[in-house]
């Protein structure tokens, strides 16, 4: 069956640094544009990151331009989060999306919670 794993998060403090990890199962990953999204309590979740199936484009929220980076391993079924000079407003769940551009078929993780405090 389908399987999205986050794993990776933590208490980091301040200015710190740590690295999610999304590893999948069931389908194609290669095929799918895999993204990470947040959720903070009491607010929407939202987009953090994308990275294509095809050519790897990037993309980010202005917010986590610089600090962040997401990167494909496809040979592992692993998307990654690099996330740096974390803030106190980066706490939050932090999931996984696959999504066919094909199909529309959309598959989540269970999230990994980031909690970034001194």
């Amino acid at each position: 069956q389908v399987q999205l794993v986050e794993s990776g998060g933590g208490l980091v403090q301040p200015g710190g640094s740590l690295r999610l990890s999304c590893a999948a199962s069931g389908f194609t990953f290669s095929r799918y544009t895999m993204s990470w999204y947040r959720q903070a309590p009491g607010k929407e979740r939202e987009l953090v990151a994308t990275i294509t199936d095809v050519g790897g484009t990037t993309t980010y929220a202005d917010s986590m331009k610089g600090r962040f980076t997401i990167s494909r391993d496809n040979a592992n079924n692993t998307v990654y989060l690099q996330m740096n000079s974390l803030k106190p407003e980066d706490t939050a769940v932090y999931y996984c999306k696959a999504l066919s551009r094909r199909s529309w078929t959309t598959y989540w993780g269970q999230g990994t919670q980031v909690t970034v405090s001194s």
